[in-house]
């Protein structure tokens, strides 16, 4: 299976002109016969927080159909982020796009200090079955937390992809992280981050591949928007920057 990463500079809150940006690295990434492709954290809308009211929607949006079109055409899961909406409040989610399946939303469970003032606790999904691979997501600030790996682990995932929002002072704290976790479960990792601004922050790019010893074996650069793509079984990398 190849996975992909996308690294993208997000326009603030707009998100149809965010997914014409995320359509052009879809269609590079399906170029280059990727199986998933996942972006940032907060992907269409930017990491806005102040925003999230009123950009707030859920899986079913109407924009995210031609989304939906290039991955039932093209055999490719989407990971794109969003702010949605329920009853209790608003999530930091992610939209799973599926060919030819109902879409499905991850939403962020463990929220970073500060974000209770604009998003509630959402609720993980197990791992995702693709092509024999089980694929668990994070976001962002979960891969701070042991047991959400470790419960990834337990529920048998094999490769384990990132969506963040890491800012030029966090990011390699971050790197660390994840590839500590990529070593101690033996899974392929990922991580997704923005480059540019959002939400008041510098974005320090740098998205991310280990292997499963927890080696970084690719890595994209602080400044350009761009695409990383691993094979799980040969590790081999593509890297292409924009």
């Amino acid at each position: 299976m190849k996975i992909c990463i996308a690294q993208t500079e997000p326009i603030k809150g707009d998100i149809q002109k965010n997914i014409e940006n995320h359509k052009k690295l879809i269609n590079l990434s399906i170029k280059n016969d990727a199986d998933i492709i996942v972006f940032p954290e907060l992907s269409l809308t930017g990491y806005e927080p102040e925003l999230a009211k009123e950009l707030a929607t859920n899986k079913e949006d109407k924009r995210i159909e031609e989304l939906q079109q290039i991955s039932d055409f093209n055999n490719i899961i989407i990971g794109v982020g969003l702010p949605t909406k329920n009853e209790q409040g608003i999530c930091i989610s992610m939209i799973i796009i599926q060919p030819n399946k109902s879409r499905m939303t991850y939403s962020k469970q463990y929220l970073h200090p500060g974000e209770e003032n604009h998003f509630i606790p959402g609720k993980n999904l197990s791992p995702i079955t693709f092509k024999n691979n089980k694929i668990a997501f994070a976001i962002c600030y979960e891969t701070s937390i042991p047991q959400h790996s470790e419960i990834a682990f337990k529920n048998g995932a094999n490769v384990y992809i990132a969506s963040v929002l890491n800012s030029i002072n966090g990011v390699d704290k971050d790197i660390n992280r994840i590839s500590e976790i990529s070593k101690k479960y033996e899974m392929i990792s990922v991580m997704s981050n923005f480059v540019g601004k959002s939400g008041n922050y510098d974005c320090a790019g740098k998205s991310s591949i280990w292997n499963n010893n927890g080696l970084l074996i690719g890595q994209l650069d602080s400044i350009n928007e761009g695409i990383l793509i691993v094979d799980n079984e040969t590790t081999e990398i593509i890297k292409i920057q924009l």
